[in-house]
């Protein structure tokens, strides 16, 4: 892993901490000694993260729930007074075929997948000297499987709001982008969709064939949170080996 050494004793407010790509990416961030504060919804998970990464604190939130993310961040503001970097990564990805798709469960989706991206930036940006916010879409985007139109549209959400608000925050140091990754092997995925066939199309998409792992994400983020990447502000980086690219 590529050493960032302005990261050191950055806060980082980050969703979706307890498992899959949050979870490394809480580690990759304390591995370059900054200062997490993450969320989920998973206790038990969010506590053995924050028992393996020193320098990072869990926090049982539902970002669904707009009172619970404001009680957070202002939470985080008391503890650190400030925050550097903002990711935003908790998400829900059903496959929902379109017959069974109702009002409900889309607005379940938006309240996940998009509308905490608006609260985490509200309460966070007054309270960043500069600084950077990433959100986590999908190459499904791109790719528009089946069954997920729902998620799509959250995730083609989050890219417009990502871009808008680069434009609206740049003025003030911060800068906003998107990490869209591919299919990657987390435990979930791995156990409820990626069988042997999936891993074959995975394999046959992708320019590089390999697996991607939680971790390969988490490396990514840390480039946008870093001042290596300063010159980067409103754009979309593709971690998905090229599948989109194909």
């Amino acid at each position: 892993m590529p050493s960032y050494g302005d990261l050191q004793n950055k806060i980082v407010l980050l969703t979706g901490g307890a498992n899959g790509i949050g979870a490394a990416t809480v580690a990759a961030f304390s591995a370059q000694g900054s200062i997490v504060e993450f969320c989920d919804l998973d206790p038990s998970a969010g506590k053995r993260v924050q028992a393996d990464n020193p320098g990072s604190r869990f926090t049982r939130v539902n970002i669904a729930n707009e009172a619970d993310v404001v009680k957070w961040i202002a939470g985080v503001i008391k503890r650190r007074s400030h925050i550097d970097v903002v990711v935003n990564n908790a998400a829900v990805d059903p496959r929902i075929p379109l017959e069974k798709m109702n009002s409900a469960r889309l607005d379940e989706l938006v309240a996940v997948n998009l509308r905490p991206i608006f609260i985490t930036a509200r309460e966070s940006v007054p309270h960043m000297q500069r600084g950077s916010i990433i959100n986590v879409a999908s190459i499904t985007f791109h790719t528009a499987p089946a069954n997920m139109s729902a998620y799509v549209a959250t995730k083609g959400a989050v890219l417009g709001c990502t871009r808008s608000l680069a434009r609206e925050l740049g003025p003030r140091g911060v800068r906003v982008n998107t990490v869209s990754p591919g299919w990657i092997m987390t435990d979930r995925q791995l156990r409820d969709y990626v069988d042997a066939d999936v891993k074959k199309l995975i394999k046959r998409s992708q320019c590089i064939p390999d697996l991607l792992q939680p971790g390969d994400i988490g490396e990514v983020i840390l480039f946008l949170a870093s001042d290596a990447s300063r010159a980067i502000t409103g754009q979309e980086i593709l971690a998905d080996r090229g599948w989109a690219h194909s």
